[in-house]
Formats: C-alpha cells, structure tokens, sequence
C-alpha cells in the first residue's frame, strides 16, 4: 500500500466509504474487503424519484464531476435532485491498487471491468438508499461506458439516460491507443513490475503517458488556433504540455491509471448478448440521449450516432467542442452550458 495524498479527502473534498464486503468479479477473482467512495448533494425525496447517479472518467474522480457537473444555475441541481456520485474502482478514491491491503495491493491488484462497477454501484443504492428507480444516469468517457452498462443491465431502474462522449463498446483504434499508454508507463525502468515505492519514482513514464494523451485527447483545431493560450492561459507548447498535460498525471498511481485503461479497453456491453451490439442495445428502455464531443479523437461523433440508431428512440445532441475530448473538464463555459440545456431537455421528458 502507498500513502497518495492525491486521493485522499485532502485533496478530494468529503466523500464516504461504502462496505462492499468481498465484492466477486467479472473475472472469477474476488476484490476482498472491498469498498465504493461515494458523495451526495440534495436530499432524497419521500417518492424517492429524484435520484441521480453520476459516474467517472478515466484519471476523473467524484471532486472533478462536482465541481464541474454539479451545483446552482446546472442541470445537475441539488436543490432539484438527489445527486450520488461514484468514483469508480481501481480510480485511486476506491478499492484501489496504493489503498487495498495484501495479497491484492498493487501490481496484484485483480483485473476489473466496467460490469464490476456498475455492480458495485447497484449495490450502494440499492443497500444504503433503497433507491429501486433512477431518473438519469450520466457520466462522460469511461463515465459514459458505466452509463451504457447501466442503461442495458437494469433497464427497469433507469429512466433515463446520458452518456457523454463515450460509446457502447470500444472501437480497436482505441485498444490500439490505450496499449500505447500503457506501454509508456511500464517502459519505464523504475516501474518494477508495479512494486515502485511512490508513484513519482515512474515520472517518466507518467509523462510519456502525459504526451500522447495530449495528441488525441485534445484536437487539431486546439492546437491550430493556439487555444492553449486562450482557454488555458498557457504561454507556449512546451509550457502547455508542461504545465497542464504532466502536471495533470504526475501526481496520480501508475497502477490506478492501468487498472483503470484495463477496464476502458474492454468496454462492450454486448457482452451480455454474445457480442451482438445491438441486441444488446435494444434492451434499453430509458429515456436516452447520446452525446459527442464534436471535435472528440477518442469517441468521434460518427461510432456515437453509430450507437444512437441502436438505441430506442435514442436521441443524438452533438457538444460542440473544439477543445476535443478533453472539453469534458468545462475548460471554456460554452461546454457546459450546452450539456446544461441538453440535460434539463432529458430531464424535462
């Protein structure tokens, strides 16, 4: 185990712990003792009708989609909803590789899948809220491929739902991808097999990492028209990539970040239907609206519509972002307010 203040109430602001007990995977394998950080905001009304769950991204915890997602004036208001944000397992705030005890702690930390959190999920609103019905269930990214599993898993619990620049299953150009990030992590000569003593000592890789993140994750046009000076403040590429793509990750687990890519390569609901995707699809009866980023290198407009013809009576509302994938930070207010006035539309339905 590794003491990270990264993922500690510290940094990450007031979130509970919930005993999952010992929580059977996907994979056959057992996650002992294992345990689902949680926040909520609003309160839960006596019909308990108004209940939100929101999910995570991959590096993204619940502080992220809080402060970003959440609050007065957003679609996502507490005044209006009961909001229960979850950070994924194997995200750093969760069961995690630095937190979980041995013989599961670090490198040996089990392999998990987005099913496992979706399961882990159903189990806190379930257990600790009595929450049987979900008037919406969004997240972006890895966030959107927990909202998909979801939608297909319990479609009589959800009503409705909001995947957010992420797709149904993931595309090769992404596995592709991801093998490239994880590579630079492990290259790194004091990765040691994930027994490193702090994360910092794999700075190197985490900044390899960093970089090639950088070139799909934000788009041509970002870099076009210099939009790191504009929307970050940021003085020069160097300073950019320095500055906000390094400073990002390096304080971040390098075994969190790999637990993390393990589940975002195999995202595929049609798991459930012997790979037929839209068998798998058409089982989702809630309320769903789709929605790309339009300038998103990682989950491009055309696999998300792809998946919204799929989806009954899905309807497609394309971001326009040129700030790509990494738009789903709120970096530049028309980002938000698009989402805003999307999510209130869906929730309005």
């Amino acid at each position: 185990m590794i003491d990270n203040p990264h993922y500690a109430q510290v940094t990450q602001g007031d979130f509970k712990l919930h005993d999952l007990g010992d929580l059977l995977l996907e994979s056959g394998e057992t996650l002992r003792g294992a345990k689902l950080a949680y926040r909520t905001l609003g309160r839960l009304n006596a019909e308990k009708s108004n209940a939100v769950l929101v999910t995570t991204w991959f590096s993204g915890t619940g502080k992220v989609m809080q402060d970003v997602y959440v609050g007065a004036g957003h679609a996502l208001d507490p005044e209006r909803y009961f909001i229960v944000i979850v950070d994924q397992l194997g995200g750093g705030v969760s069961s995690s590789p630095q937190n979980t005890p041995a013989p599961q702690a670090m490198a040996k930390f089990p392999r998990l899948s987005i099913g496992d959190d979706v399961q882990a999920q159903h189990r806190l609103l379930v257990d600790r809220f009595a929450i049987e019905r979900l008037a919406l269930v969004v997240g972006g990214s890895m966030g959107g491929q927990q909202v998909y599993e979801w939608a297909v898993r319990y479609p009589e619990m959800v009503e409705r739902a909001a995947p957010i620049a992420a797709t149904a299953r993931i595309s090769p150009h992404q596995r592709v991808f991801v093998d490239a990030l994880k590579e630079a992590i492990t290259s790194d000569p004091r990765w040691n097999g994930g027994w490193y003593a702090s994360g910092l000592d794999v700075r190197d890789g985490m900044d390899r990492m960093a970089r090639i993140v950088a070139v799909l994750g934000w788009s041509p046009q970002f870099y076009a028209e210099e939009r790191w000076r504009s929307v970050l403040g940021m003085t020069s590429l160097d300073d950019f990539i320095n500055g906000v793509m390094k400073a990002y990750f390096e304080p971040m687990d390098p075994n969190v970040l790999l637990s993390e890519m393990h589940k975002w390569q195999r995202a595929d609901v049609s798991r459930h239907t012997g790979g037929d995707l839209a068998k798998a699809l058409a089982r989702i009866s809630a309320r769903t609206m789709i929605m790309p980023i339009s300038h998103d290198q990682f989950f491009p407009p055309e696999e998300c519509e792809a998946d919204c013809a799929l989806v009954p009576g899905a309807l497609l509302r394309v971001i326009r972002s040129p700030e790509g994938h990494m738009g789903l930070n709120g970096f530049e207010p028309g980002y938000m307010a698009q989402v805003d006035r999307h999510l209130n539309a869906l929730l309005a339905t």
